[in-house]
């Protein structure tokens, strides 16, 4: 079997109403897509993702032209070769970003084309099932106006509670003191609920700001702090592991094990977050969890992108062990936004649904999905 072609699609669709996070506004959805044809018929599909305000076409432009010169005619299967050939190449310009992006997705697609030879679903291939569902977290709160939205913020809590989502992650970043009133008037609007909630600023603070938030919000037992600080001080992020009591989670804007490495051993994780559709795909998020069992980090994986990044996500969700094993043990969840996104809704035949607050993995070859492509051409950007 040879890798007989490679297709990018980039896809964007603009918003009713832009929103936004810490770092700037929302004001159109977008997805870097890729399928990969073996010269048997097979077709597997990965996503480059777009993280952040990232442009799609910039991961398209390294598939394109970085990396699909060193794949066509390539034995698809041999994963792990390929993985560190296309890193090899283009380590010189690449090692994050973009570039690392452009390996993900393609990386996501050999494994979807394995799944699909050898007729098993990729959690199979990855080494089994641990778990058939998963909890799903609703991540929403983001911001319309910017500051000063408390009661908007506490009606879409209950709104998520009336959904059945008993696990919700909040968006700060807008001010230390804004943030603690959105924060005190969500727990009043659940106030007798048995909902927990996790933060995340990405990155939105210094070390001072950020260590004022966490010991104002701590009364809210919160299951993780997401990225406090931004990713290069590690150092931060060990200081805020030591003084804050909730755990301190980060890692969507890391790249590769080589990347994780510095975190591990600084010591600066109580949760990793590696995004399938960035960290290097399923070959590096298998090295990336190898090394956070040796050190004791748990993992949860971060997903933000469309309907092939979910899917791949619930397969790494199946086969991803627990860290730090007892009877009891706390369990990955997924991360279900909540936010508008058609190339989740749309995309593929059928999306990620939930049934008593759970989301059955499939168990179908490959990522287990079947691309709408009439939905591509609708959004594609040409």
């Amino acid at each position: 079997m040879k890798i007989q072609n490679i297709r990018v699609h980039v896809l964007e669709c603009p918003l009713e109403t832009p929103f936004a996070f810490s770092q700037g506004w929302v004001k159109s959805r977008s997805a870097t897509l890729l399928e990969i044809t073996t010269d048997n018929g097979i077709t597997g599909w990965g996503e480059a993702f777009s993280q952040g305000l990232e442009p799609p076409q910039i991961a398209a432009a390294a598939i394109e032209f970085a990396l699909k010169p060193e794949l066509l005619g390539r034995n698809p299967l041999d994963t792990e070769v390929l993985w560190h050939e296309l890193y090899n190449k283009t380590r010189d310009f690449g090692r994050t970003g973009s570039v690392m992006s452009a390996i993900s997705g393609v990386d996501m697609a050999l494994w979807d084309i394995a799944g699909q030879f050898l007729q098993q679903p990729v959690a199979q291939l990855l080494g089994g099932y641990f778990r058939s569902h998963v909890q799903p977290y609703a991540t929403g709160f983001y911001r319309i106006d910017g500051q000063g939205e408390c009661d908007r913020l506490a009606e879409e809590a209950i709104q998520h509670r009336e959904n059945g989502f008993s696990l919700m992650k909040v968006k700060l970043g807008f001010g230390v003191d804004d943030d603690v009133e959105v924060m005190h008037a969500i727990a009043s609007a659940l106030q007798g609920t048995e909902v927990r909630l996790m933060v995340d600023t990405n990155h939105a603070y210094g070390r001072h700001d950020a260590l004022a938030l966490g010991e104002a919000i701590e009364e809210f037992d919160l299951l993780w702090y997401e990225e406090p600080v931004v990713p290069e001080d590690k150092g931060g992020y060990r200081e805020l592991k030591e003084k804050l009591v909730m755990p301190i989670a980060g890692g969507e804007n890391e790249h590769s094990a080589y990347g994780f490495r510095d975190w591990f051993s600084n010591n600066a994780l109580d949760i990793a977050q590696p995004d399938l559709g960035s960290c290097g795909g399923f070959s590096a998020a298998r090295h990336i969890v190898a090394m956070a069992q040796a050190h004791g980090v748990r993992v949860n994986p971060h997903v933000w992108g469309s309907a092939v990044a979910q899917a791949a996500s619930l397969q790494l969700l199946a086969a991803l062990p627990v860290t730090n094993h007892n009877l009891f043990a706390n369990q990955p969840v997924l991360e279900f936004d909540t936010s508008s996104h058609p190339f989740r809704t749309e995309l593929v035949e059928h999306p990620i649904t939930r049934d008593n607050n759970l989301v059955k993995i499939s168990t179908k070859p490959g990522l287990g999905i079947n691309v709408n492509r009439d939905v591509i051409e609708k959004f594609r950007v040409n």
